[in-house]
């Protein structure tokens, strides 16, 4: 095996693994490096190759690790760190064209697994050029005495020609339903919210800058302070953690006095979650999927593939204001014993509700119910009292001095009581958390909703990013005669998070992602159409899904289409591309080139035959010359140097430029004469 071939194959090997460091184990990485760089300078140095028994040595301690790295050789992170050492170790043991082979497909399947990870524009250019420069190897492999720049002509000539053939196929290979082959759980990871929330969960979770999906509107959209996109609902607390607790499918959620109805689209990136996200309320989703007693969206099936849907959301309405029984009752539960500070204070608060003198009718009428419920009631009706103690609450948080921070301190064993009475710092989740206590302490139904609040406007594409750090949790209370109202907290203590942003709420942002920073406006203009141009690869390119591939198919003209039909087509333009390139790479055989020699030593023919010399059809160059020499004398020297100046010219290993030149030139000055009746001398 010649040096340049194992460095071109160390160059293929080096560039596809690269991508994957992060992934690996440290020490996989550091052997996988070493194993390299040992080949490397045995090569350099002309040294053998290792001993068998020392490499399969290695392969099974390496086979070991991994087993006790991973507690299993399969899944997605076990099986691509053993491919990856794999393929290191069996370019230690390189020594036949039929090993560099086998190392040029292991280097090309490597390949696919880059895209477990990431499907970006980025990952996909980076591996284009990983595929050339295997191509290069392998042609140099076929063909090793050609120089660099030859083969990676041929190698990017035979990328290109594939170009073609890769589009026919992209759009017209049947798309079906579920994959072709299945992929381990672990090749899904998990993003974004979780489905339960601590103190910190969600501070965490906004240092994130990735997209969690992308928006745009069939008409004019809401406000942002209007853009609470649901999530999961929470309803069990144990005193520092909230949970769903038990989701009810049967019970129909209801849904009155509905009012401003908006439609839109969402590109949700995959999460390895079951649920979705849509406006408060959603009334309409386009894909199958369940709403849950507490408005959730949830789908069967984790979502592990970016999933487009269209939906329909009223942004005014009540929300089961005729609630089942042990939801109300499922919302006022608390732990025991913790916090008896926020206890008393929602007491306090709830006493001074009842015994406040009820407001004078002011002309409107109201259907809230004045029937006492789980303890609750007194001079005033029940909803006016909630409400007072909802007003007394949101007047608490906005006069005591909270601070919206992203570094909160820690809290103690009475975590709220902490947070109410003592550091008074947090961030969304602390601010939902205690109001939602205080509201079930103060015998009002409550529970916690997280999602996403906001977005960000992308002009460029006309639709809205709403991304990770965009992550926000509220509150939701139940009140007799309107169902479940949203409160949130945060608006309170930090109403530009909710109107500009979370950089506009924070005082020292230097914690964000650097993007999230107010970064200037080239930067962030440049950052916009690079998401436009993420977007449309991700809804043309990884999005090409059957429905797609039949909304593109129609409007080419395709009618009543079936997989059968793509089929049939896909052949025929396979074969049509086939043979396009076949005619195209041989077309030599059908093009006349112009001989130059030739033709000048035609045109001293044709002169010479009207000075009644012809030459005769079977005639060679030096019989010719000698039959002119014959007849004119004077011109037998002339005549014999062109006839050997056309052989070597015409014959010869190569034509200079200034030989051919020169017999051009010749022929030009040879006299001609004129034509003799009769006689051919």
């Amino acid at each position: 095996m010649s040096k340049p071939l194992i460095y071109g194959l160390l160059l293929s090997i080096l560039m596809v693994i690269t991508p994957h460091a992060g992934h690996l184990p440290l020490w996989v990485s550091a052997l996988c490096a070493a194993l390299l760089v040992w080949r490397t300078y045995l090569t350099y140095t002309g040294n053998p190759l290792p001993q068998r028994w020392l490499l399969l040595g290695i392969t099974f301690a390496s086979v070991g690790g991994i087993l006790i790295a991973f507690h299993t050789l399969f899944g997605r992170e076990a099986g691509v760190t053993l491919l990856i050492l794999l393929t290191t170790l069996k370019f230690m043991e390189l020594r036949s064209p039929r090993d560099a082979t086998v190392l040029v497909y292991l280097a090309c399947f490597i390949i696919i697994t880059n895209f477990f990870y990431s499907q970006s524009i980025p990952t996909a250019l980076y591996m284009l050029a990983t595929l050339l420069a295997i191509v290069t190897a392998w042609v140099h492999l076929q063909a090793q005495t050609i120089a660099l720049k030859p083969r990676l002509h041929i190698a990017a000539t035979l990328l290109l020609q594939a170009i073609p053939l890769t589009l026919v196929l992209f759009i017209l290979f049947p798309r079906v339903q579920g994959p072709l082959w299945g992929l381990p759980q672990d090749a899904f990871a998990s993003s974004g919210l979780d489905d339960k929330m601590a103190p910190g969960s969600l501070s965490r979770l906004i240092l994130s800058d990735e997209v969690a999906f992308r928006v745009s509107y069939a008409g004019k959209p809401p406000r942002r302070e209007q853009m609470y996109w649901r999530g999961p609902v929470l309803w069990n607390f144990d005193g520092r953690t909230w949970t769903p607790g038990r989701t009810a499918f049967s019970i129909a959620p209801q849904f009155t006095e509905t009012g401003q109805a908006i439609d839109y689209s969402v590109t949700l990136e995959p999460h390895n979650k079951t649920w979705l996200f849509a406006l408060d309320m959603p009334e309409h989703l386009s894909i199958p999927a369940n709403i849950t007693d507490d408005f959730r969206i949830v789908q069967n099936e984790p979502v592990k593939a970016r999933l487009r849907y269209e939906a329909r959301s009223n942004l005014s309405y009540h929300a089961n204001p005729h609630e089942a029984e042990r939801q109300i009752q499922r919302a006022l539960r608390l732990p025991p014993a913790l916090n008896p500070q926020a206890l008393q204070l929602a007491a306090d608060w709830r006493a001074q509700a009842e015994a406040a003198p009820s407001p004078q009718p002011s002309g409107e009428t109201t259907s809230h119910s004045t029937k006492p419920a789980s303890g609750r009631g007194g001079n005033r009706s029940l909803a006016g009292i909630d409400e007072s103690i909802v007003r007394a609450a949101l007047a608490y948080f906005g006069q005591q001095n909270f601070q919206y921070t992203l570094e909160p301190p820690p809290l103690g064993f009475h975590a709220v009581d902490d947070f109410l009475f003592t550091t008074r710092q947090g961030f969304c989740e602390h601010y939902a958390s205690a109001f939602v206590f205080l509201m079930r302490a103060a015998h009002i139904p409550a529970r916690v909703v997280t999602g996403y609040q906001g977005g960000e406007f992308n002009a460029l594409g006309n639709y809205y990013i709403v991304r990770q750090s965009d992550a926000h949790a509220w509150a939701e209370v139940w009140l007799a005669g309107q169902g479940w109202v949203r409160i949130d907290p945060t608006a309170v203590i930090a109403p530009a998070r909710v109107e500009r942003g979370l950089s506009a709420a924070v005082a020292n942002n230097a914690a964000l992602p650097f993007m999230a920073r107010n970064p200037p406006q080239w930067l962030h203009e440049l950052r916009l159409n690079w998401d436009t141009l993420a977007n449309q690869w991700n809804q043309w390119v990884l999005g090409y899904n059957s429905e797609r591939q039949f909304a593109f198919l129609t409007r080419l003209g395709m009618e009543s289409v079936t997989w059968q039909k793509m089929a049939l087509n896909m052949a025929t333009g396979v074969g049509l591309l086939v043979a396009l390139f076949a005619l195209f790479m041989l077309r030599h055989l059908f093009r006349h080139r112009p001989d130059k020699v030739q033709a000048a030593w035609l045109k001293l023919c044709r002169r010479l035959a009207k000075a009644g010399l012809p030459r005769a059809a079977h005639e060679g160059a030096r019989d010719y010359a000698e039959r002119v020499a014959a007849a004119r004398p004077h011109l037998a020297a002339a005549m014999r140097d062109l006839a050997a100046r056309y052989g070597a010219l015409r014959y010869g290993a190569a034509q200079e430029e200034r030989a051919l030149q020169e017999f051009i030139s010749l022929i030009a000055k040879f006299p001609s004469f004129p034509r003799r009746r009769g006689s051919s001398k």
